[in-house]
């Protein structure tokens, strides 16, 4: 994908963003099946279908601007003897990329299905002006910043 921001010379820094969207491309596996709903402007909640798993076998974390579900059984010590099995009993990893301002606040798991609640905050904005040194002047370490409303 190095199409995007690598032939574009106006794109600085955003290899980043590049490898994220690499990351979501790869998250494209169907398994669990989940929703999205804006709740109102400002509230999102994702919504996994969980069936078959506890609390205790989920995690939820944040890393790097990436929500990631994991869902995996506890070892089960007795050996089950099945005639048909088609109930899977796999475990997941579900990604979500966060945008800049979106903090997950709440996850409840209700009924085979886990919520997790989102809130989107307007991010601020800076003004950041750049002070123009002389030739062999020492540049400014503190930029001055202002807030716009």
């Amino acid at each position: 994908m190095a199409l995007l921001t690598s032939n574009n010379p106006f794109m600085l820094g955003f290899d980043s963003l590049e490898r994220m969207l690499d990351r979501a491309a790869k998250n494209s596996e169907g398994y669990p099946p989940y929703n999205i709903e804006q709740m109102d402007p400002s509230h999102l909640q994702i919504t996994i279908a969980v069936a078959g798993f506890s609390e205790d076998d989920l995690k939820i974390e944040v890393e790097d601007k990436q929500l990631v579900v994991r869902g995996q059984h506890a070892e089960d010590e007795r050996e089950h003897q099945y005639l048909y099995r088609g109930i899977a009993a796999r475990q997941f990893q579900r990604s979500f990329i966060l945008a800049d301002g979106v903090e997950v606040i709440d996850a409840h798991l209700d009924n085979g299905l886990l919520r997790i609640d989102l809130e989107q905050h307007e991010p601020e904005i800076k003004v950041r002006q750049i002070k123009i040194s002389k030739k062999g002047e020492k540049p400014a370490t503190k930029a001055k910043i202002e807030k716009k409303s």
